[in-house]
């Protein structure tokens, strides 16, 4: 063999090396896409768990009246622990009313069964004295936009984030929620302002710049129902204030029902529930409810720092 030869053969043998190796990675990620394309398939099959009646009830833009009538409700996966206990509550359009308790009181139940992720077994759920069970689940969610405890930011760009919760959405809109939210106070910073890509998950955002994005897509739904699970512990404090002042301009003019973690947002409510165990066990104003010395009182104590 010629030297000419052995060099041709080395160059093949390196290039023949190189391509295996290429192979094998893309055979990697050939075999997580199967996996992933796999589990989506399964998601597209399944059924959902509460369908829309055959003949449903029409349901337009409601005024934001709710009321749950002695409502009980267990989990499939518990069926010896109800979550909800004979719960009857009124809330008026417009009226800010904030659900207060400890860890599995039933607080999060009452907004899955508000957007019909389930249906109650017992009593009925109704807005504008309309039965949700008799309308399109469809319908109903059209009335409420949720700000929820884990924000879900996607891979894509500020404005397209925030434009998520209407599509059909002009850019002139979709700004005006972002600016309502305060969102234009770190966006205006950016290279590319509201269109620059912020990663997967929102990487490139901080903790409080992705909830004013969640919260600016509320605003642009303009739903009369705002489901609001607050999540501010883990924000710093200038952070913390931006996202209450994007929270407040949010809940203006409509139904809020709020989670609350925060004794600012417990303070502003018209009306306050306290749940226990799946039942409300007392309700009225902070003031009124911490001189009762009840169960809210003990937790206004211990987490809010009030009443003490």
């Amino acid at each position: 063999m010629s030297s000419g030869q052995l060099s041709q053969f080395l160059l093949f043998a390196v290039l023949a090396a190189s391509g295996l190796g290429e192979l094998s990675q893309v055979w990697g990620e050939v075999s997580a896409a199967s996996g992933a394309a796999e589990r989506i398939g399964e998601l597209l099959k399944e059924e959902p768990k509460v369908k829309a009646p055959a003949a449903p009830v029409a349901l337009g833009r409601v005024s934001g009246a709710i009321r749950f009538d002695h409502v009980g409700f267990t989990y499939p996966t518990r069926p010896h622990a109800p979550a909800l206990r004979d719960v009857s509550f009124t809330i008026r359009p417009g009226e800010r009313v904030a659900l207060v308790g400890p860890s599995g009181a039933g607080k999060s139940t009452v907004f899955q069964l508000l957007e019909r992720f389930y249906d109650p077994q017992a009593g009925a759920i109704l807005l504008d004295e309309l039965d949700v069970t008799r309308c399109d689940p469809v319908a109903v969610r059209l009335n409420l936009a949720l700000v929820p405890q884990d924000v879900a930011i996607f891979a894509d760009t500020v404005r397209e984030n925030i434009r998520l919760a209407r599509p059909q959405a002009s850019d002139a809109e979709v700004e005006a929620a972002g600016r309502a939210a305060l969102v234009d106070e770190f966006v205006t910073r950016m290279p590319g302002s509201w269109d620059t890509m912020v990663g997967e998950r929102g990487v490139t955002l901080s903790g409080g710049q992705r909830q004013r994005i969640v919260i600016a897509r509320a605003i642009l739904r303009a739903a009369p129902i705002l489901l609001l699970d607050e999540a501010t512990s883990a924000l710093d404090a200038e952070s913390e204030t931006l996202v209450q002042t994007a929270l407040e301009r949010s809940m203006e003019g409509r139904t809020t029902l709020v989670i609350a973690h925060r004794l600012a947002t417990v303070l502003s409510a018209d009306r306050i529930l306290v749940m226990e165990d799946g039942r409300i066990v007392d309700e009225g104003t902070h003031g009124e409810l911490v001189g009762k010395g009840g169960l809210y009182a003990r937790l206004a104590a211990l987490q809010f720092n009030a009443g003490a």
